[in-house]
């Protein structure tokens, strides 16, 4: 690995959901640590930044506008080395709502059990004061949350990883884990649960080089997850 190669890597990774697993694991520990069981405890992870509704907005967009800028991190970064997403396709939606399916599903029932044994915190998607700005924000949120994790987590570091000869295998476990380091604040299960989701899609990835219907795939599982939750 290139002097310059482990530099980005180390910046991107210390900018981004790196940092974020970090903080997720040390926020898991002080949570078990507490004297009531996971299952006692709950997470938000949308709410108001404000009481006045347009102050709220305002504070909304900045945070979407940080993760999108990591994902646009990734494919300058990429790109100056002449590596793009491929074009998007109308079939891409067809192939991420499959995806979608594949992990939404038994990942809904993996939390619900995990709450009952008590390995995962409650999960409450949305939180709002002003409820003309949750399902525009939870959408905005969504679509952010979808386009930083799979351009920094998957295009981004697999191909950085691969230039740097490590093996598939090793590639996927390290953007997998990751994935799954960075949600473990929600409890244990939902770091295991997003490392198994990390492998499918990175080796989705690996196949098939198509960025975009990881994209899409995400934003649907967190789009019917927050919005879900708001009409419910």
């Amino acid at each position: 690995m290139t002097k310059s190669l482990r530099a980005e890597l180390l910046i991107v990774l210390t900018l981004t959901f790196g940092i974020s697993g970090v903080r997720a694991v040390l926020n898991l520990i002080n949570s078990l640590a507490s004297p009531q069981r996971l299952n006692e405890q709950s997470v938000t992870l949308n709410s108001s930044q404000s009481s006045l509704a347009w102050v709220d907005l305002g504070l909304q967009l900045c945070s979407a506008a940080v993760l999108c800028s990591y994902g646009a991190l990734a494919l300058f970064l990429l790109a100056k080395d002449h590596i793009l997403p491929r074009s998007y396709r109308t079939r891409d939606w067809l192939e991420g709502a499959g995806l979608a399916a594949l992990i939404g599903l038994p990942g809904l029932a993996l939390y619900f059990t995990a709450v009952h044994l008590g390995w995962s915190k409650e999960v409450i998607p949305g939180d709002f004061a002003n409820a003309w700005v949750e399902i525009p924000v939870s959408l905005l949120k969504a679509a952010a949350n979808a386009f930083a994790e799979e351009t920094v987590v998957v295009m981004w570091l697999m191909t950085r990883l691969r230039q740097a000869r490590w093996s598939l295998p090793a590639t996927l476990a390290a953007s997998s884990i990751l994935r799954g380091s960075y949600h473990l604040y929600q409890g244990v299960s939902a770091g295991f649960g997003n490392i198994i989701m990390g492998l499918i899609y990175g080796y989705y990835y690996h196949r098939t080089g198509r960025v975009w219907p990881l994209v899409i795939a995400h934003f649907l599982i967190d789009a019917v997850a927050f919005t879900g939750y708001s009409f419910l």
